[in-house]
Order: structure tokens, then C-alpha cells, then sequence
């Protein structure tokens, strides 16, 4: 499983579930996707999230407000890349990498501190939303 984690059916489940989405997943749609085959319990996915997190197989990003949805962690078929989230139906997409970039240059050379991750989340109006509209 990597990153000194072993790798309990559980954690390969919820792994599977984010993997396989092509957008990050609350953690209740990822608990109701594994309710469908599996008896884990709410709790239990809970953790299993904040391990990964800790790991850095998975990240954690706001969905806007103080909702949060989890994705893959950048990695080498992973690349980072920004998101989409929808003002209207709050829907959080993933952008294509390379379709928005950051140079951290210039903050690296006034920020004292150590830079770990960068989230960049685009807001407006997804075009489902703006076709009801």
C-alpha cells in the first residue's frame, strides 16, 4: 500500500472508491458507496480517511463552506491538479493539470515558513446549472 501503511481490505476499499471517482467524494458518498457491499460502519470510514490523509495517499479539500470531499493525493499517475467548485449545486470537479498554474517563486522568497501543499479551487457556475438557469 506504501508509505508504511498496511494495506487492510477496508483501507483498499476506500481507496478504490475515491480512485474510481472522477471527482472527490464526501465522506458520506464514500460511506454509501461501500454500505452497498460491505458492513463498515460510519466511524470507521472516518478513520480510515484521516489515515490516509496523515499518509498522503489522499487529500482533503474544501468543497466550499465548511464541507469537505476527498481525492487522490497527487502522486506519479496522479498528477496535482486544480478544482471546480459550483456556487449553484456546489458540485467540485476536477480540472485538467496543467490548466491553471501557480509560481510559488515569489511567495517562497517572502514566506519564511515551508510550503507543503498547494489547493487551488476555481469558483462560478457549472454549465448544468447555468442551462437551468
Amino acid at each position: 500500500m506504501g508509505r508504511d501503511l498496511e494495506p487492510l481490505a477496508n483501507r483498499l476499499r476506500v481507496l478504490e472508491v475515491i480512485g474510481g471517482n472522477s471527482s472527490p467524494l464526501s465522506a458520506q458518498d464514500i460511506f454509501t458507496t461501500l454500505r452497498r457491499t460491505s458492513s463498515i460502519n460510519r466511524v470507521t470510514v472516518y478513520r480510515i480517511l484521516d489515515t490516509l490523509v496523515d499518509k498522503g495517499l489522499v487529500e482533503r479539500l474544501s468543497a466550499g463552506g465548511r464541507s469537505l470531499v476527498y481525492g487522490l493525493a497527487p502522486n506519479e499517475n496522479h498528477p496535482a491538479h486544480p478544482h471546480f467548485h459550483c456556487r449553484s449545486c456546489g458540485a467540485l470537479q476536477c480540472l485538467q493539470p496543467g490548466s491553471l498554474t501557480v509560481d510559488l517563486r515569489g511567495i517562497e522568497r517572502s514566506f519564511a515558513g515551508e510550503i507543503q501543499s498547494v489547493e487551488v479551487r476555481v469558483d462560478g457556475i457549472c454549465k448544468n446549472c447555468l442551462r437551468k438557469a
